[in-house]
């Protein structure tokens, strides 16, 4: 009877499994058939991808959360033996993180247009001028990518949480923040025009890259250039290819083969990506276009495929911390913020940071951890989520008092509980280079401020550049504190740098009524370039009135030898024909007889040669010269104080010598800078 029992029992159990196993799969069978409708309504309707994708993982998540607790109910026998081998897999791999990918190339490529084409949102409309100037940071989830990837491979699986791209600016002035990107990427994405080919920082990226042995791929960008190029929007390159008439194709393979040309003579090996057989040591090209999305799907899909195949290794989660500074930024509300990207580890509200800083390491405790809603850019300013602890490959704001300082390209390191701060401080600021370390400020110069410290470095670049002192560097909006420190030029007797250079910053308006009551000018600008011109234009200008000012001090030097057979006039104004011996004879010049005890005949009232006037005179010319005299000099006349025996030399001083070094460098050649030598010291001037 038991044994009977038994065996009812047994298949009884047997039925309900069955039962529950049928159950399983008719719901799999439904959620499956629901994502499709829900993708193919989502493409009729001509909805968002990224929306679509969103519904259904939020769907997803809400029944995954119903039957955990199903499960957690009903299983409980079960779960020991269950998490026993679990834990013991769990040890040695957790899982993948979300690879970290960076985008590359000259200046107007289309690095950023091609990224809003993969998150279609518009940072570009954001961005003066269209060049990116900060580090951005955009999260991808793998739901968003799945969509794109399957219009090139249906089958493809991703096996990672999603994708990290940090946005890289790609003019020369943004160097330092370049290398910053670069440095902290798994993999990249380097960007050319098919049009242009190869530019400077196309070349720079492509070394820097080869340095740093950073695995890459290339986008062929703006193929819809292309003569006659039919276009279809987020369609394979195969597809886009494939649709193309024979004169399109003819085009599109000339300028393709004039860029692999160009890649052949740096080094490289390129192919098309569907047919190289070893990306390890050849490069693979998507041809893209950031307008249509033509390319977009293979991108994402060989950026996915090369990171699964090629470095799962390097993709494995750690549980150290890697945490690295991409941008420090003043945040209205929130003050100053750093943005920072975790590839490994978790960072926690509450941890003691350590980070390196302008004039040393700095330890603060972060306050807040904000990330941007996914899809979005972290530069771009929306609502941030908060979070208590984030430990996933992910561009997070951390709010922290004290990081004013702070240092983007930094690495930050969360101090544990039997850590030595004093050591972390060293280490942190070990091997940190930046313009600002060695950065020394003048007595005298203009005041500089800009909204992140790349933008600072940057600026500071052009200005050492350019040979413009500054005198001290802030980050942030314009307060009337900093007008009244540029105000201090005034007082030094250098109004010329009463000026503050403010980039990509708001100026207060008490700061504008301070500045205007105070004669301060304030520069402004989005763009680095615009910038610099601007204060090309103003210095041009106070170089001008500097020289209608102290244009009698300004005493060009000249040896004039007097041609004896053309003595016109031996009395005031005294008018003889001049061989110049060396220099430059200027209207205006007090010449004297350096053999007659510097004994001043007058000053050059006019030049001719060949019978017209002229300003001027250089070495080997032969003109006429007009000298007139004042009061005093006008007893002395030729014939009777001195003759063509002697030779005229231009009356300079120490004055004069520094005049023309200040205001006049332009105009003087390397020979006049060597007969000045000799002439300090004819006349014994120090």
């Amino acid at each position: 009877k038991a044994k009977a029992e038994e065996e009812a029992k047994d298949k009884a159990k047997a039925k309900a499994e069955e039962e529950a196993k049928d159950k399983a799969k008719a719901k799999a069978e439904e959620e499956a058939t629901a994502k499709a409708k829900g993708k193919a309504a989502a493409e009729e309707d001509g909805e968002d991808w990224e929306e679509v994708a969103e519904k259904l993982e939020k769907a997803e998540e809400a029944k995954e959360a119903e039957s955990s607790d199903s499960e957690s109910g009903s299983d409980d026998e079960g779960s020991d033996s269950g998490s026993d081998s679990s834990g013991s897999s769990s040890d040695s791999f957790i899982g993948y993180r979300s690879p970290i990918l960076v985008i590359m190339g000259h200046v107007d490529t289309g690095k950023t247009k091609l990224l809003d084409k993969i998150r279609k949102t518009n940072v570009q409309e954001g961005e003066a001028g269209g060049i990116t100037q900060q580090i951005g940071a955009t999260y991808f989830p793998d739901i968003a990518l799945l969509e794109q990837t399957k219009k090139v491979d249906p089958d493809f699986d991703i096996e990672v949480p999603g994708v990290m791209i940090i946005d890289t600016p790609g003019h020369e002035a943004f160097n330092n923040l370049r290398a910053r990107g670069s440095s902290l990427c798994d993999m990249a994405i380097l960007v050319i025009d098919i049009m242009h080919g190869l530019e400077p920082q196309t070349v720079e990226s492509l070394n820097m890259l080869k340095k740093r042995k950073c695995f890459f791929v290339i986008a062929m960008n703006k193929i819809d250039v292309c003569y006659n190029w039919n276009s279809k929007s987020y369609t394979s390159i195969k597809d886009a290819l494939g649709r193309q008439e024979q004169d399109t194709m003819d085009d599109f393979n000339n300028r393709y083969q004039r860029v692999v040309g160009q890649l052949n003579e740096q080094g490289l090996n390129v192919e098309l990506y569907w047919k190289n057989d070893d990306p390890r040591t050849t490069v693979s090209i998507v041809p893209t276009s950031a307008i249509t999305g033509e390319g977009v799907p293979d991108l994402l899909y060989l950026m996915l495929r090369s990171a699964q195949q090629i470095m799962p290794d390097k993709l494995e989660i750690q549980e150290e911390l890697q945490c690295t500074v991409i941008e420090v930024k003043n945040i209205e509300g929130m003050g100053t913020t750093i943005d920072v990207v975790l590839v490994n580890g978790t960072l926690r509200v509450g941890d003691q940071i350590v980070i390196a800083g302008i004039t040393g390491p700095i330890v603060t405790t972060i306050r807040a951890l904000k990330t941007p809603h996914p899809m979005k850019e972290i530069r771009v300013k929306n609502e941030y989520v908060d979070h208590q602890s984030i430990s996933t490959s992910m561009g997070i704001k951390i709010c922290a008092p004290d990081l004013e300082q702070a240092v983007a390209g930094a690495e930050l390191m969360v101090v544990g509980p039997d850590d030595d701060i004093e050591e972390m401080k060293e280490e942190v600021m070990e091997g940190f280079d930046s313009i600002l370390q060695g950065f020394e400020k003048q007595t005298e110069g203009v005041y500089v401020k800009a909204s992140t410290l790349g933008s600072l470095e940057a600026l500071l670049t052009f200005l050492t550049d350019m040979k413009i002192p500054v005198f001290d560097v802030g980050i942030g909006e314009v307060h009337k504190k900093d007008v009244k420190k540029a105000c201090i030029m005034k007082e030094k007797k250098h109004p010329e740098y009463a000026v503050i250079l403010a980039f990509d910053i708001k100026i207060n308006a008490e700061a504008k009524a301070q500045a205007d009551h105070d004669g301060v000018v304030i520069m402004e600008a989005d763009i680095i370039y615009n910038l610099k011109d601007k204060f090309e234009k103003y210095m041009e200008k106070v170089k001008e009135s500097k020289k209608t000012e102290k244009k009698e001090e300004a005493i060009f030097p000249v040896i004039l030898e007097i041609d004896k057979q053309y003595i016109f006039h031996k009395t005031n104004p005294i008018v003889v024909g001049c061989n110049v011996k060396g220099g430059q004879l200027r209207v205006g010049t007090p010449l004297c007889l350096p053999d007659k005890d510097n004994l001043c005949i007058g000053r050059v009232l006019g030049i001719e040669k060949d019978r017209k006037s002229v300003k001027s005179a250089r070495t080997g010319e032969s003109v006429c010269v007009k000298i007139e005299q004042n009061t005093a000099q006008q007893h002395i006349l030729y014939g009777r104080h001195f003759d063509h025996t002697s030779l005229l030399y231009s009356a300079v001083t120490r004055g004069s010598i520094d005049v023309l070094k200040e205001l006049y460098k332009d105009e003087m050649k390397k020979e006049d800078w060597e007969l000045i030598i000799g002439m300090k010291k004819v006349f014994n001037i120090s």
